[in-house]
């Protein structure tokens, strides 16, 4: 029997999770009452596929400034260094069916996007790599998938 690790992902058995997903991951609860719950929101089938990181970046970027045009309660949103996904944190919003919806708002929304946002060399990392065509292909992928991803094992 494994120990149990600290991080809640390495718990995970990655071999019998089925992507596209959207996963409650973790949910915690501050000293004052707000709640945050951490979603994986995983795109490529762990160990089998990855997502590339130019369309990745991108994705990373139109999701973080367009979901909060639908929500509120966005935190984060972030990639996961494995590349077959991304963590959502959302405060104080329990529903699955309001994170579900929110990110196939948002994904809708990078179909239409004529350009990434802050893709320049003063708002961003590494604006040297992005790709608007791939994170739009993502995009379309997910939600090609869309209903699928509220099954989470194979």
């Amino acid at each position: 029997m494994n120990k149990t690790m600290n991080v809640e992902s390495f718990n995970l058995d990655h071999t019998k999770v089925k992507a596209p997903y959207l996963r409650l991951a973790d949910k915690k609860q501050g000293e004052h009452g707000d709640v945050i719950y951490k979603y994986d929101l995983r795109v490529k089938q762990p160990n089998q596929a990855h997502m590339e990181m130019p369309a990745l970046h991108s994705l990373e970027h139109l999701l973080a400034e367009l979901a909060r045009n639908h929500s509120e309660h966005v935190l984060d949103i972030g990639p996961m260094g494995c590349q077959t996904g991304f963590y959502i944190s959302l405060i104080n919003e329990p529903e699955y069916q309001s994170a579900l919806d929110l990110i196939e708002a948002t994904l809708k929304d990078v179909l239409e996007a004529d350009k990434v946002p802050a893709c320049n060399e003063v708002q961003c990392g590494w604006a040297a790599s992005h790709s608007l065509e791939g994170a739009k292909a993502l995009a379309q992928e997910l939600l090609d998938q869309r209903a699928a991803w509220t099954e989470i094992f194979a």
